[in-house]
């Protein structure tokens, strides 16, 4: 038995973790490089490919319904059902990894052949729900493995990962024509050839990154209380489960809690982005119509390109933010890369020359670096470690809370309000980021993280 062992199982009251090499910390991360690829290509193409089979500017938010509301089912159910499986050859948060890989990379070279609105929108939810199975245990992976000193090099290393997937995933449909000189232009109804060898491309790469940690990581057994508390867990049904994420949900721990309300109003501003950023590019600053006009076509290839710089940025920048939060503290350095990301975002709207996208793609993949990493390091310690599963499942109620709102209501306020500007839409996404840095620098308690 190794000493791991020897501790959990020899004293139940301590857990002395053994510090990884960096080698096995970016084993157990790869698996998010892919991951991020079915993440990017809907963010940076979903928009372009739903107004070119037909739907207008209001009706976008809600097509974008499926991440968050399969987010909200599926991730605390995939948490507590983590947390309390064990197999001695697969482990705990693998199998999870596993299937939502193989599922998602079908939906993903599925997604190309949609011929409608709602085939394109019915793909979409089959490559979210099996996205968040793929991505929720990989959040309490790192508090598995890896003590506390560790965790933020933990997050950060997912964060470099998130990056570079990011990076080339949005890309992709620049790649494919500028590099291969596949069409960017389709007829209405069609999606272009860039596009969908984007999807393809993608599908690749998430079950093969994937694949890669389930076969480079091991996991640590359960000790003998969490192996009591899962044989009792499994005497539980159904409505069991539900009623035990609502008891976990009311005692959530009060950093938790603050560090929640942070979330929820941080997300908005990055829906907001990924709602209307690349056809804002295309039709506000390029002057394009839809995408059977070349014009459109190139901003919206350029908008994908200037996405796929902000997560260039993460990835260098996921370097330098573990000596910035050792130095500043995680709440503080969180609060000022908000306030950055909010000046990249508020930016947009300024800008006539679209090369100066670049620069308000920096600040947005400064913020984005620390919104992958910093809220996790900030609520890890509080959690209690036999629901670390179903705990971040929970926390990730406030992020696709807000986007159902948004799902739900902002196509009224871009009709109504804004009068359909995406570049104004991008613009408040700024202002949501103020209001969250401001609560994250004045009410998360330091001493907790």
């Amino acid at each position: 038995m190794s000493d791991y062992n020897q501790t959990i199982f020899g004293d139940l009251k301590a857990e002395t973790k053994p510090q990884l090499p960096l080698s096995q910390i970016i084993n157990m991360s790869v698996g998010f490089f892919g991951i991020q690829f079915g993440w990017d290509l809907q963010r940076a193409n979903m928009g372009r490919i739903y107004e070119n089979l037909g739907a207008n500017p209001d009706q976008i938010p809600i097509l974008f319904l499926a991440a968050p509301l399969t987010g909200l089912i599926i991730q605390p159910i995939i948490g507590y059902l983590s947390d309390r499986t064990w197999h001695p050859t697969f482990g705990r948060r693998r199998p999870y990894f596993f299937m939502g890989a193989l599922l998602s990379s079908i939906a993903l070279i599925f997604m190309p052949f949609s011929s409608t609105i709602w085939m394109a929108a019915g793909l979409l939810w089959v490559l979210d729900v099996f996205g968040n199975v793929a991505m929720e245990p990989f959040r309490a992976f790192v508090t598995d493995k890896l003590p506390d000193n560790q965790v933020n090099k933990g997050f950060i290393m997912q964060s470099l990962m998130i990056g570079l997937g990011g990076s080339v995933a949005s890309s992709l449909p620049w790649i494919f024509k500028n590099v291969f000189d596949f069409s960017n232009v389709a007829s209405k109804g069609g999606i272009t050839e860039n596009v969908r060898w984007s999807f393809y491309t993608g599908a690749f790469f998430f079950f093969c990154a994937v694949l890669y940690t389930v076969l480079t990581t091991k996991e640590y057994p359960p000790t003998s209380i969490e192996q009591l508390q899962k044989e009792q867990e499994g005497k539980k049904g159904f409505f069991d489960v539900i009623q035990e994420i609502f008891q976990a949900l009311k005692g959530m721990p009060r950093q938790m809690r603050i560090v929640s309300l942070v979330q929820f109003f941080t997300w908005p501003g990055l829906f907001l982005m990924w709602f209307y950023y690349t056809v804002a590019v295309a039709t506000n600053i390029y002057g394009g119509v839809d995408n059977a006009d070349p014009v459109y076509a190139k901003g919206a290839d350029f908008a994908g390109l200037t996405l796929a710089f902000y997560n260039v940025v993460t990835f260098f920048f996921a370097f330098l933010l573990p000596s910035i939060a050792n130095k500043l503290g995680r709440k503080t350095t969180h609060s000022l890369c908000l306030l950055i990301g909010a000046l990249g975002l508020i930016s947009v709207g300024w800008i006539k020359e679209p090369k100066m996208l670049y620069l308000s793609m920096v600040c947005v993949g400064i913020a984005w670096t620390s919104i992958l990493s910093m809220p996790y390091a900030m609520i890890s310690k509080s959690l209690p470690k036999s629901k670390i599963g179903i705990y971040m499942g929970i926390f990730n109620f406030f992020i696709v809370l807000p986007e159902i709102v948004a799902s739900f209501g902002f196509g009224s306020i871009m009709k109504n309000v804004l009068h359909n500007d995406k570049l104004l839409a991008v613009q408040l996404g700024g202002g949501m980021f103020i209001i969250a840095a401001l609560i994250c620098y004045f009410f998360v308690n330091e001493k907790n993280n």
